[in-house]
């Protein structure tokens, strides 16, 4: 608490804007933090490169280089960032170059500013890159995709979460999660219905984890019934 009142204080960071936001009890500074505060410090640039040598288009890993310029005399601070399907969210598979050039970003910030705090971007499966998990076709699931209002974990976080937390199958999840707001897919549901199936997914899972699994495999013998 002191290292986040010291962040609060001298770099007016934002808990309620979703800046800093906790995630299994510690405090991560986010990538939208981060730009804010070098928008308010009046940052002179931002350089990413792409390191073709290090990366692996095929196997999908990806390694980005970023350097961050406080002012035109500054000599650059240096921070590089890596994704691949192993270190990334399960519901952003396929952007692993986002989230590298993401990375790359936020570390160089951190660096430029001082920030101990680790960005939640640079996490594995709670990472979040610009890639939205859910396609949005109403206002709801616009909430849904950007996070709630009071800085809490976005939902599809809080999601992963529980899937890493409790060792579950997220296809599984997934398929759970839409029969369960009533929709064909999960980008269909409104906000108030995933955050319904959040609470009764943690619920099932915390009282009795056994019978879970057995519900969620039930979806896989239905998707095979149907193969």
């Amino acid at each position: 608490m002191k290292v986040l009142r010291s962040l609060i204080q001298k770099h007016r960071l934002s808990v309620s804007l979703g800046e800093i936001i906790e995630l299994d009890n510690r405090w991560y500074v986010t990538h939208s933090g981060l730009l804010q505060l070098a928008s308010r410090r009046r940052c002179c640039g931002i350089r990413t490169y792409l390191e073709p040598r290090l990366s692996d288009p095929v196997g999908g890993r990806w390694i980005f280089k970023a350097i961050v310029y406080k002012s035109l005399r500054s000599p650059g601070f240096v921070g590089y960032g890596d994704a691949e399907p192993s270190n990334v969210s399960c519901f952003v598979r396929g952007a692993e170059m986002r989230v590298a050039e993401t990375r790359a970003v936020n570390r160089a910030l951190r660096k430029a500013y001082g920030i101990g705090l680790c960005s939640v971007e640079e996490l594995g499966p709670i990472s979040n890159p610009p890639k939205p998990a859910l396609t949005a076709s109403s206002s709801d699931n616009v909430r849904v995709q950007n996070g709630s209002d009071n800085g809490q974990p976005r939902l599809r976080d809080q999601l992963c979460l529980l899937v890493r937390k409790f060792n579950l199958d997220p296809t599984q999840v997934k398929a759970y999660a839409a029969d369960f707001c009533g929709t064909e897919t999960l980008s269909g549901a409104s906000r108030d219905l995933v955050q319904s199936f959040i609470s009764h997914l943690s619920a099932s899972a915390t009282q009795n984890r056994d019978a879970l699994i057995c519900k969620l495999n039930s979806y896989s013998r239905r998707e095979e019934a149907t193969l």
